[in-house]
């Protein structure tokens, strides 16, 4: 903005700074996320196992709903760095993504120990896959992989040790890589080893978090990888405040209002969902067992819960279900209801809906990627004696990709307002 006299310059800083309180508002950007970017999710069969990706995806069109994001995840099994370094750019076309999350790795190191060779074609493969993207203009949350399970990689002992640390200086590698190229790292590995050891202490040895064959994770392990790369996304993990005042008018913010209250009752439409957790809390099949040994609620799954003159030490919230009690002092300071109220919260049937649809969604893109799209390329060659087959081929992508849009739409639409009460009484 250029200033040409003292008179408009007033003027011109009153309004750069209305604009800047309007972007804010309006919630155009969210870490290295912007409204409407599209996010392409790669990596090998344990992104093909669409979990963490569902995950991600389930929390940029719920939690971020005012961004309009799009998702595709691009999971091949058994595949290393080199094998999407030489399919990305058939892959990517049309889609054309603005962010990409790689997760690459495991099969890179040919489970043995590490050696500089396989360093250094990982280094290479990953390097180039950056630098391509790069130079087209995304932005590459660059991945770690992740970790093997200490009990049942190939039936634990000294194998898990030798392969997590194989997997720790591949990770290494990734984050010079992200360094380099400055681009974010997501560190995949050191928190599913971190939150393994913490799960493990408290649930059992026999408590799988990198899965039962020790390397393809249940639905835990997923939300682990998940955090890693929302966290590498810069997310911030506010998704809102709910003010409750016992003396005066409660109000609520961050894709939340208030329509209606009296008392210690308060109505809400919320059209920003917290992340809902599914399964019981020791099962490694559900995603719910998990979130107590990591930061996911803390760090980006908060909505707060905060209540204003309560003449009393103490007093019972209810929100869905579950009615639990609180003290003045952390009401005062704020609860985190998503947190809190893990078991059945008033998004969980909403949340299971927009699963349902995201599910499907990524269903459709595996078959549309490994059956059809990469084998675009050896078609046109095969065919090459038809000079329209380029323009067939191309017509083809679109009508793939136009059948995808409406997969989005429909997941798109199933965010939908929910409307929940929070309810408050004082206790002695």
């Amino acid at each position: 903005m250029r200033v040409h006299s003292l008179k408009t310059a007033t003027l011109s800083v009153a309004l750069l700074f209305l604009s800047i309180a309007n972007i804010a508002q309006a919630g155009d950007a969210v870490g290295i996320l912007k409204k409407g970017d599209r996010v392409a999710v790669v990596g090998d069969s344990i992104t093909e196992q669409k979990m963490y990706s569902k995950y991600i995806e389930l929390y940029l069109l719920a939690c971020l709903s005012e961004l309009d994001l799009k998702v595709i995840q691009y999971g091949w099994s058994g595949e290393t760095a080199g094998g999407f370094k030489n399919r990305m750019e058939n892959d990517l076309k049309i889609f054309n993504p603005n962010v990409v999350t790689t997760c690459y790795g495991m099969n890179d190191g040919g489970y043995k120990p590490f050696n500089e060779g396989t360093g250094l074609t990982y280094y290479n493969n990953m390097n180039q896959i950056v630098q391509k993207l790069k130079e087209s203009g995304a932005t590459v949350v660059v991945g770690s992989p992740g970790a093997v399970d200490t009990k049942f990689f190939r039936g634990g002992g000294e194998n898990p040790k030798m392969y997590n640390a194989t997997l720790g200086s591949l990770r290494d590698i990734a984050k010079k890589i992200a360094t380099e190229s400055k681009m974010p790292f997501a560190n995949v590995f050191d928190a599913m080893i971190e939150s393994m050891e913490k799960a493990k202490a408290a649930l059992g040895e026999n408590y799988d978090v990198c899965g039962k064959d020790g390397f393809h994770p249940g639905p835990n392990g997923h939300l682990i990888m998940a955090y890693a790369f929302l966290k590498g996304m810069g997310v911030d993990g506010n998704l809102g405040e709910i003010t409750v005042d016992l003396k005066g008018q409660s109000s609520a913010s961050g894709g939340h209002k208030v329509t209606a209250g009296e008392g210690g009752r308060v109505e809400v439409e919320s059209t920003r969902y917290p992340f809902c957790f599914q399964g019981d809390e020791k099962s490694s099949s559900g995603s719910r067992s998990i979130a107590p040994f990591t930061s996911f609620n803390q760090d980006l799954n908060r909505l707060t819960l905060t209540v204003k003159n309560l003449d009393a030490p103490k007093a019972a919230v209810t929100w869905g279900s579950e009615t639990k009690s609180f003290s003045k002092a952390d009401l005062e300071k704020g609860i985190n209801l998503a947190e809190q109220f893990m078991n059945q919260n008033p998004f969980a049937e909403a949340f299971r809906n927009l699963d349902q649809r995201v599910s499907q969604k990524q269903s459709f893109e595996t078959g549309m990627i490994k059956g059809a799209i990469t084998g675009f390329p050896g078609l046109a060659k095969t065919l090459e004696s038809d000079k329209d087959i380029a323009t067939k081929i191309e017509t083809l992508r679109k009508t793939y990709f136009d059948l995808h849009a409406t997969f989005h739409t429909l997941a798109r639409a199933a965010v939908v307002p929910v409307k929940h009460a929070v309810i408050v009484k004082p206790e002695n």
